[in-house]
């Protein structure tokens, strides 16, 4: 397995992609979100279920603070709750410090990592006795928030509710699964396409804490990988914990940079 970046995509292009596609030029992300782009911010916006924050700016020293004390203003105005999403490459180096200072609440970072799709293995079986099976409908959604509320110790009603209109009014921007063991869900994961991109996301990878490391987690990359082929896409992209990072390496996923998300809540 390559585990070096791939071909002449380096590390450096590759980050450079990424923050062209996904965050400078991003799309939103799914059903009653909008994106917005003001001066030298693009956000999004939404009711309810939508994630609300900003995707990507190009701001410097002098013009910082403002940017941060209106963007505070404006999502203040909407009653919603948002997400900075901070990437260490930012500028200017100390807008983490800037946002502290401003409220904001800094979450445990991650490191973002992407792999090309025809780099990585399509054809890894889960474990014996574990199915893997397609999430399609609400009583998928279900099993998948059963896994989430155990595995991450969280409320996943959010996601549900994300999940629920993106199968109902955008099913061509995700697909979802949810490992079993006989009729027990013990892990699922799913996948954002977004399309106009090279690149699909993987999000939510989760798993009981009881059946992990019996290589269900890789599975289901695989699964989504080859999801990720057949639709054309060249690239994976994943926001990854402490704990599948080495197991996303080991994969060929190449480290580009780590995002810290900063929440202000209103």
């Amino acid at each position: 397995m390559n585990t070096t970046t791939p071909d002449s995509d380096t590390a450096d292009t590759l980050l450079a992609v990424f923050d062209r596609q996904l965050r400078e030029n991003a799309l939103a992300d799914g059903p009653g979100a909008t994106v917005e782009r003001v001066g030298d911010v693009v956000r999004q916006v939404g009711p309810g279920h939508v994630w609300n924050g900003v995707l990507w700016s190009a701001l410097t020293a002098t013009s910082a603070d403002a940017e941060i004390a209106a963007q505070v203003r404006h999502f203040a105005s909407l009653g919603n709750e948002f997400e900075w999403k901070l990437y260490d490459h930012d500028r200017p180096a100390d807008l983490g410090e800037r946002l502290r200072a401003a409220g904001f609440d800094a979450e445990p970072a991650e490191t973002v990592m992407v792999a090309r799709v025809a780099d990585l293995p399509h054809d890894v079986e889960p474990a014996e006795g574990i199915t893997l099976r397609p999430v399609t409908d609400a009583a998928g959604v279900d099993l998948m928030t059963y896994v989430h509320d155990r595995a991450f110790d969280n409320d996943s009603t959010r996601v549900r509710e994300r999940l629920l209109a993106q199968f109902a009014e955008a099913p061509e921007t995700v697909t979802a699964v949810v490992a079993m063991a006989g009729a027990l869900p013990v892990s699922a994961a799913r996948m954002d396409f977004h399309p106009g991109t090279e690149f699909a996301s993987l999000w939510g990878g989760g798993t009981l804490p009881e059946w992990r490391g019996k290589g269900i987690y890789r599975a289901l990359i695989v699964y989504r990988t080859r999801v990720a082929a057949e639709r054309g896409y060249r690239y994976l992209q994943v926001d990854a914990s402490d704990q599948s990072r080495p197991i996303l390496r080991r994969l060929g996923f190449v480290p580009l940079t780590v995002t810290t998300p900063y929440i202000r809540r209103p």
